[in-house]
């Protein structure tokens, strides 16, 4: 099966390069291209594409904000950046992708990058929950489902944990329904909770003779990192953890996909949150928080990430 790819990239001359070069290797399909961040968004929404090769310098949106759409509306695709343009926040960039690539070195690299991304697409599915709080045991009824379907059940304890929190916070504090995401890469699970809530998680420090506030302390205990992203036009945030997960192939094949409210089944299947407002997490949102606030230095998935930069 051929590697669909998604070209954004204002300089139409240059879609036709890299088009021609990905055509002459061979195994891809270019699905679909775009000269703007609101088209390509669309476009990945439609298409699905297993790489996004995209240029940071557009004419209509910011990088960070062309990001966030991407990863939101196709959470499967692997993000390649190929720009000419300096990014002020370069760093944050190179978190959140997978490849990057200046526009002076040679298309070989990006080719090749490209080509062994397309070998290591993400297993993934999602599902919505809420907006009451039956929506954590069916949040973590669908996180057990996955990592035994990704073989990787030493990870089901702690993956449940995190999500009873996360989407305990997202339950309590957007009152709204949130998407729940899970996507497993190298051995790395990341997990991701979407709400239309204009607050951001604020970790709250416990004493020790308070009986809860301790929620988010313990997803940063327990995950390689956390962190939250705000969705463009502050129509609400993504809140993400990720924990090693290494998958025992014997355990049963890969399933990826948009999966359905699960129903009964092996997890743990209470109501409570975990550590949540009511039943343990003090966690507050807070408008003004900075939502890079919490996020550490160490992202596990850009562990790959290729920059050929000089």
């Amino acid at each position: 099966m051929a590697v669909t790819v998604l070209l954004v990239d204002d300089l139409a001359e240059l879609r036709v390069v890299v088009r021609q070069a990905l055509r002459l290797r061979g195994g891809f399909e270019v699905v679909a291209e775009a000269d703007g961040g609101a088209a390509a968004i669309e476009a990945a929404r439609q298409h699905q594409p297993d790489v996004v090769v995209l240029d940071l310098g557009l004419p209509d949106l910011a990088g960070r904000e062309v990001l966030t759409g991407l990863r939101r509306v196709a959470p499967n695709a692997q993000v390649v950046v190929y720009t000419g343009s300096a990014v002020h926040d370069s760093e944050y960039v190179m978190e959140r992708v997978e490849g990057y690539v200046h526009k002076d070195q040679n298309l070989g690299y990006l080719i090749d990058l490209i080509s062994d991304l397309g070998r290591r697409r993400h297993q993934t599915a999602s599902i919505e929950v809420g907006p009451d709080r039956r929506g954590v045991a069916e949040a973590r009824r669908f996180i057990a489902d996955q990592c035994r379907r990704w073989g990787c059940i030493d990870a089901i304890d702690n993956a449940q944990v995190v999500v009873s929190e996360l989407v305990t916070n997202a339950l309590v504090h957007a009152g709204t329904r949130c998407e729940v995401s899970a996507r497993l890469a190298q051995g790395i699970l990341r997990l991701e909770v979407t709400d239309r809530g204009s607050g951001m998680p604020d970790p709250q420090a416990a004493t020790t003779r308070d009986e809860h506030g301790r929620g988010l302390l313990l997803v940063s205990m327990l995950c390689l990192a956390w962190g939250v992203d705000a969705l463009p036009g502050g129509t609400g945030k993504v809140v993400w953890a990720e924990m090693l997960a290494l998958s025992d192939p014997a355990a049963g094949p890969p399933v990826s996909g948009k999966a359905s409210a699960p129903s009964g089944g092996g997890a743990d299947t209470r109501g409570d949150g975990g550590d949540s407002e009511e039943n343990g997490s003090a966690t507050r949102a807070s408008a003004d928080r900075n939502p890079g606030r919490h996020r550490r230095t160490l992202r596990p998935t850009a562990r790959r990430l290729v920059s050929v930069a000089q």
